[in-house]
This record gives structure tokens, sequence and C-alpha cells, in this order.
């Protein structure tokens, strides 16, 4: 089988005064001046989608809700934060080198402008987001179109990565196969990224907030197809139509927290890539168990259930990568399976130990901050 490669990652910042920037105090002229200084490669339209409201034209783009009048004009965007996606590649090596040189890049730019990068998977301060003013006719009738879209109240206060894989000449039934199969292990995997353990301005009982809240109403996987008939009928969705060539047959595994050691990303990509491999395991879902989720969101390998399938997750993804090289890439989830640790665990002790949100959050990205 031949592999490709791609990453989007959305980043949440700090900004002057050292407060979280979202929705509440940041607008989108604030972030668009960072992303207007960062530079454009004409040939990337090819792979990554620009959208119609042109807010899409660069490797890095202002992740947030649109805004139209009562036509397809957009009139603002509603923002949340910066998300970077790479090209397409043949390597998770060169995948994960793109998204770091691209964060540095964001890095730079962004600390120009008071910005700071720092880790979160769910709003520490907000629970949810009501647009203001309400949603007009025109914006009602363009949501209620796409189901997926009706959870805006989640996906603005919500920060996560998509790991997208595509296989050379693999039949569409059987993208959309392996998209059940992720959907059905998704509780058991999840863990390895979990990074969200604030909420509403403490310490969540659990190690993912965002986890807990999104199963069930946001898809754990997703296949693009190119026909209409193709799609399956699902809330959450497990297909959508691919809206660029390079689209088709990807599958998009997004129930991940995000993660600010982007090794943890090669990890978790040459997990999918073992599963996608993996004929042993015969699990499959449409849509993600929210219950199965939730138990997994509160206590993540200290669930006795949660740590034996996805130890057995994990085996079956090293015996089907075996002579591959990037079966070496799962020895960190090997690790956390031993420890039980999670990102989330040591942003607790962070906490413990700071007394602060914000003095936590400054100790993310620890690996990158001197890069720039």
């Amino acid at each position: 089988m031949v592999f490709s490669f791609g990453i989007e990652h959305e980043v949440a910042f700090l900004n002057q005064e050292g407060k979280f920037a979202d929705f509440t105090c940041t607008k989108f002229a604030d972030f668009h001046q960072i992303v207007e200084k960062l530079p454009t490669y004409p040939n990337d339209y090819l792979q990554l989608r620009v959208g119609d409201a042109g807010i899409r034209t660069k490797r890095w783009y202002i992740e947030g809700f649109e805004r139209f009048a009562d036509s397809d004009e957009v009139i603002d965007c509603i923002s949340k934060g910066i998300e970077i996606r790479t090209t397409i590649h043949s390597s998770i090596h060169s995948a994960i080198q793109e998204l770091l040189e691209s964060f540095n890049l964001l890095h730079k730019v962004a600390s120009e402008f008071g910005f700071s990068p720092i880790l979160t998977s769910f709003n520490p301060y907000k629970i949810n987001f009501q647009p203001e003013p309400p949603l007009n006719e025109y914006e009602i009738q363009q949501l209620q179109a796409y189901p997926d879209e009706l959870t805006a109240n989640i996906y603005m206060v919500s920060y996560g990565p998509d790991l997208n894989i595509s296989v050379a000449d693999l039949p569409i039934e059987k993208a959309i196969d392996i998209g059940k199969k992720l959907t059905y292990y998704s509780p058991y995997i999840v863990p390895f990224s979990y990074s969200s353990p604030f909420y509403q301005g403490s310490l969540w009982e659990g190690l993912s907030v965002r986890t807990f809240i999104r199963t069930g109403k946001r898809s754990a996987a997703l296949v693009f197809v190119s026909e209409p008939e193709q799609l399956i009928s699902s809330v959450p969705s497990l297909t959508k139509m691919a809206r660029l060539p390079a689209e088709i047959g990807r599958i998009e595994f997004k129930a991940f927290d995000s993660c600010d050691d982007f090794s943890l990303y090669a990890s978790l990509l040459a997990l999918l890539k073992g599963l996608i491999l993996d004929e042993s395991l015969t699990g499959r879902a449409i849509v993600p168990d929210t219950d199965l989720h939730q138990l997994s969101a509160k206590f993540g390998f200290a669930s006795a259930d949660i740590l034996a399938n996805a130890t057995k997750i994990l085996q079956a993804a090293e015996m089907a990568l075996k002579d591959d090289p990037d079966v070496e890439l799962l020895a960190p989830l090997k690790v956390m399976l031993t420890t039980g640790k999670t990102i989330s665990h040591t942003l607790r002790e962070l906490f413990h130990k700071l007394g602060s949100i914000e003095a936590v959050l400054n100790h993310t990205y620890v690996k990158y901050r001197n890069s720039i």
C-alpha cells in the first residue's frame, strides 16, 4: 500500500495581556494581521481547499465561525485561533517536518503582535459559543443543510487536529470500512492525546473535557467520497463529498486532542496506519459510542476496559506494521500505556504546582519556545 499523510493542527493563543485569546476578546483583524505576514505557496491550492470566503488561501488560516448577510456574502468571521495545515506527504516524517516549520513561522510572526501559542483542546473558560447577533434566516438555512455545522457551539470552544491518511488505489468501500473501524476503536486510542483537563476556569474531573462534550455530536472519523450515492446518512457524518480531487478517498481521524509535541502526532499517524493495515480487529461503527468515549474522557488508561483494549489495538497495529520503519514510532505510545500518564496528567500536576491556568498554558510548547 502507498500511503499519503497530512495534518491539520489548531493553535490557540494568549494575547499581549496574558489572557486566553478567544472570540470574547479577539477580533478577526487581530489574527488576520498575523496570517497576512505569512508566506503564500502558489501550488498549494491543488491540495488545500481555499473555500468560498477566501479565508483559507494559505497553509495558515483563521479558524472560526463565518457570519453571512442575507446572502452568500461573508461579513465577518468570529475567530477562535489559527489553523495550520500541511500539504500531502508520502511519509509521516516529512508531514511532521512541514508542520514544525509552519508552526515556527506562525510562532515568530504571532509574537511580533504580542500573541503566544499555547496548547489547549478545549476553551478553559467558555463552555459554549452563542452567535451575536442571533443567526439570520440565510445562516439558519445554511447550517440546517449540513447537520454537523449545527454544532458550532462545540467546535468554537474546542481545539483538535485532523490526522489525514490516504491510500493509493484503495476502493472507496474499503476506505469507508476503515472509517467505521476507526470510529469503533476511537474511545480506546484517543487517550494517547488527552490534553484538555480545564473547564470553566478550573480543573475538570477528568482528562479530556473535549472528548466528553463533543462525542456523539462531532465525527470521530470522516471519509471523503466522490459520488453522492457513496454517502452514508448519519449524524454525526461518517462520509462527506470531496471538494478537491486530492480529497477523494481521504480518511480523516478527528477525535484526538491537540498535542504540543509534534512527535506524538507521528506516533498517532503510525498507529492509524497500522490500524488501516490490520486485518484482525473486527469492530465497526457508523457513529461514535458516546458512553464509551465519556468513560474514556474521564478515566483514560485508568479504566481497565480502556487500557485492555488500547493495549490490544496497539499490539495489532504493531503486528500489521511488522518490518515497516514506522513501527518504531509506536514506542512512545507503549510508554504511555505502561505509565498510564497523558499530557493531561502533566497539565493537572502543573496546575497544582502553579495555581493558575495561564501559568500552566505558558509551560506548553516548551519544545519549540526557543526555536524562533
